[in-house]
């Protein structure tokens, strides 16, 4: 009777399996971070590029050493809205000289970057353990940068014609991301989201968590175990559950810190609590970080996900203790 539940429970978070039968959840939202730790833009689609979705992570805020500026020190770049032009989502389309990204931030007047402009190049820009050269997005972004923060700072922009940061071989091997923390996307559920705003005193949106891939549908943390999906035709490997930092913890609308929902997820959503037979390092899990197979393959049409695709799981995971963390 156990086996029977046990495997009635897993039929459940697969849905129908393979893209003939029932989707196990539906693409609810698509959300990009142009810049690290400013805000995302929710879009209907997305293309999905060799280091994740397009846009995604491209640019990173800098201090005079070159080391990346995140919501870990710096909260206020929680309230920093980025734009780009709508179409910059079409599968084929590329920017010229007229196209522009547009920042905003409270108490600043938009700044404007060319999207398709020459560039001069700065090294040792880091982020975590990797460190390398990238495009320096200018004076004037450096002087609305340096205002907002009250401390000199710069905007640079990715350089993939000479650089590439790898994702952590012993979790996904061969694969690249931008100014991504570790993999190129980060899928999570509404059901995970309602569950956990059941117990908390005050419920939290889910843009504490940063997910580029929201789906609905499905059970409350169905997508830890998640081992490979399918969205339009495009394979999706859950290669680590998302371990979450303090950023969780803190208000996306006025950037102040707090302690929930971490301290919440401590009592139900932690390695002691998830994954009993691993060394207890009293991380929290929100999220199952994947890569996507087709994108080690160049350009080909057709790689993009839309709001309302199927999702459909190949393979799960039998539990949080088999799953990589």
């Amino acid at each position: 009777m156990a086996m029977e539940k046990a495997a009635s429970f897993l039929s459940s978070l697969i849905g129908g399996g393979g893209g003939d039968g029932e989707p196990a959840a539906t693409v609810k939202s698509i959300l990009i971070y142009p810049i690290k730790s400013c805000r995302g833009i929710a879009v209907s689609q997305a293309p999905i590029a060799s280091t994740g979705f397009r846009w995604d992570r491209q640019w990173v805020v800098v201090n005079p050493k070159g080391r990346a500026y995140t919501q870990r020190v710096e909260p206020k770049l929680a309230l920093v809205q980025v734009e780009l032009p709508p179409e910059a989502f079409d599968e084929d389309w590329h920017p010229t000289a007229d196209h522009h990204m547009v920042i905003r931030a409270p108490g600043m007047d938009p700044l404007k970057i060319p999207l398709a402009a020459e560039r001069a190049t700065v090294d040792d820009v880091s982020v975590w353990e990797w460190s390398g050269s990238a495009y320096d997005e200018g004076t004037e972004a450096a002087e609305w940068f340096s205002t907002y923060f009250e401390k000199p700072s710069r905007l640079v922009r990715f350089k993939e014609v000479s650089e590439t940061r790898p994702t952590d071989p012993n979790y996904a091997q061969g694969y690249k991301i931008m100014f991504a923390d570790c993999f190129p996307f980060l899928i999570a559920s509404q059901g995970s989201l309602d569950a956990l705003n059941e117990i908390l005193k005050e419920p939290v949106p889910m843009n504490r968590f940063r997910p580029n891939i929201l789906v609905d549908g499905c059970h409350p943390y169905s997508e830890d175990l998640w081992k490979t999906l399918k969205i339009n035709n495009l394979t999706f490997q859950g290669v680590k559950l998302c371990n979450r930092c303090k950023v969780p913890t803190i208000n996306q609308d006025n950037g102040i810190p707090g302690t929930e929902p971490t301290e919440t997820l401590l009592t139900f959503r932690s390695d002691q609590v998830l994954r009993p037979s691993h060394k207890n390092t009293r991380q929290v899990y929100f999220g199952q970080n994947l890569i996507c197979k087709e994108s080690l393959s160049g350009k080909g049409k057709g790689k993009i996900i839309k709001v309302g695709d199927p999702v459909y799981v190949l393979q799960a995971f039998t539990s949080c203790n088999e799953a990589p963390a």
